[in-house]
């Protein structure tokens, strides 16, 4: 197309871009005065978005929590990309507004060029983000989306093309963050070494234990509920502290499932999925585990996000053999077991600043005043690590290689890969800083702050009086040395299979 040519193709689709703005602005819409110029002034910045992503975080079980991270980390890529290098690409004059009636004007007009449309990029940015990861709330988001991109061109700020181009750019956005961390939908889970179990359409030899302290009350009567109209014949326990410990509790359980010849069964968050491994190994049963915390880890990392599914597998006899990581202190006594990971350092300070918190300003608030704390005020933690000796903000050893992204692991491939996977983010000068910089340009394996490697065990000595350790979210005191290893295919946990 020579250069005559696509000058006609320019003032065509600009004459049309006018017109249609045109058309928008002289018509009269009575029902949307009162509503889209506040609906667009509640966009300004993201924060429509980043309210509707707390909603789903707060209400949205598992999904809605996968779904909130995954718009919010699409919008900012979208808007980062419209406002650092599309706008300053395309120096466009926003529209005149004469034509627009003065009650839908925005009260202060935007300083930017017009070319695209970074409110249209960030609405559809977050609710494609939304969308891949959970259909069902990305429906309920696009009508809001789709009236703050409209809104942009009501209000006499774009022309019709920057919202088109906008809400494209923010779709693309949201595909590439998809392709830097795959929903899960695109990542298979994990199905192998397959066990065959018989199976139990109506829980016949299940015996559950559900406890009530790892989610809300009103929202465990549901599971409750499911539970008993989907295993009619399961035996069904309600957790209370006047039992005694958990942990007694579910010795009880499986020792009572181990009898009939049947499952152990736990519906809770990750830490009463942990005090189930260990009469799970003892009395050598499988584990059914429900998911019924906030966060629901391993049961993610089965494919499981709903009682249903795992009802589901249960009625199939659908298992698979994971590995168990082991915690054993170098003084003796009984090990500790853990199913997703371990740490040392700043992350238990974390979970016990959250833990504190949350009952008075909830979980995800507590969480980012923890880390605020932590960066603040935390010093390294000094050790000997396989006979180096090491400072460091964090060791952590997960059951499995995790995918992720900088620091923050994400999920498993497999769930019996027999290795551990061991990262440590050292100290020393500017350490906190330098390594927090890093990992936001995404460049930790580039780093001498930072090591990572796969091994079957790992041994740390050497640990100061008063330092904790975590696994799978629960906090203890940690012994002054210990070892870490690997229970390769050691417990058989159903999970959903399609193939």
């Amino acid at each position: 197309m020579g250069q005559a040519a696509r000058g006609r193709v320019r003032r065509t689709f600009g004459a049309w871009d006018r017109t249609l703005f045109g058309h928008v602005a002289g018509r009269s819409w009575p029902a949307a005065e009162p509503v889209l110029p506040r609906l667009s002034r509640s966009a300004d910045h993201g924060l429509l978005w980043f309210g509707i992503a707390a909603g789903l975080w707060a209400f949205g079980g598992p999904k809605g929590r996968r779904a909130a991270v995954r718009g919010v980390t699409s919008l900012a890529l979208a808007s980062a990309t419209v406002n650092t290098l599309a706008k300053s690409a395309v120096r466009r004059e926003r529209p005149l507004i004469d034509t627009v009636p003065l009650v839908r004007r925005l009260p202060h007009q935007p300083f930017t060029t017009s070319f695209p449309s970074g409110h249209s990029a960030s609405a559809a940015a977050f609710t494609a983000g939304v969308a891949l990861e959970s259909p069902g709330w990305g429906a309920a988001v696009l009508p809001v989306a789709a009236s703050v991109a409209f809104s942009r061109v009501y209000t006499g700020v774009h022309y019709p093309s920057d919202v088109l181009v906008g809400a494209g750019l923010g779709v693309g956005a949201a595909y590439a963050v998809r392709g830097l961390a795959p929903t899960r939908d695109l990542v298979a889970t994990p199905a192998r070494p397959r066990v065959e179990l018989p199976a139990r359409p109506d829980g016949d030899g299940l015996v559950v234990v559900v406890n009530p302290s790892s989610g809300a009350q009103s929202q465990l009567v549901d599971p409750v509920r499911q539970l008993r109209t989907l295993l009619p014949r399961a035996e069904v326990v309600l957790y209370e502290e006047k039992a005694g410990p958990l942990s007694e509790v579910l010795e009880v359980a499986a020792a009572e499932a181990a009898a009939r010849g049947g499952v152990l069964g736990v519906c809770g968050g990750d830490g009463t999925v942990n005090a189930a491994v260990a009469p799970a190994l003892r009395h050598r049963v499988p584990l059914l585990v429900v998911p019924g915390g906030t966060f629901n880890h391993f049961a993610v990392d089965l494919g499981m996000d709903t009682v249903a599914e795992a009802c589901g597998a249960l009625a199939q006899g659908h298992a698979v053999r994971a590995d168990v990581g082991r915690i054993t202190g170098e003084s003796g006594g009984e090990p500790a077991y853990f199913l997703n990971t371990f740490s040392l350092g700043v992350y238990p300070e974390l979970v016990r600043l959250r833990e504190r918190w949350s009952p008075r300003v909830g979980g995800p608030v507590a969480s980012l005043l923890g880390v605020a704390h932590v960066l603040r005020t935390a010093r390294p933690l000094r050790a000997v690590v396989n006979g180096r000796p090491t400072s460091m903000w964090l060791l952590f050893a997960g059951n499995g290689a995790y995918r992720s992204v900088g620091l923050a692991p994400l999920r498993r491939h497999d769930l019996a890969d027999g290795m551990l996977d061991v990262r440590i983010a050292r100290g020393g000068t500017f350490a906190r800083t330098r390594l927090l910089a890093t990992a936001l340009a995404g460049g930790l394996a580039r780093t001498r702050l930072y090591a990572a490697a796969r091994p079957t065990s790992l041994r740390v000595t050497g640990l100061p009086e008063g330092t904790h350790m975590a696994y799978d979210g629960e906090v203890v005191p940690a012994p002054r040395s210990l070892r870490l290893d690997k229970l390769p295919e050691a417990l058989t946990v159903y999970r959903p299979l399609t193939d």
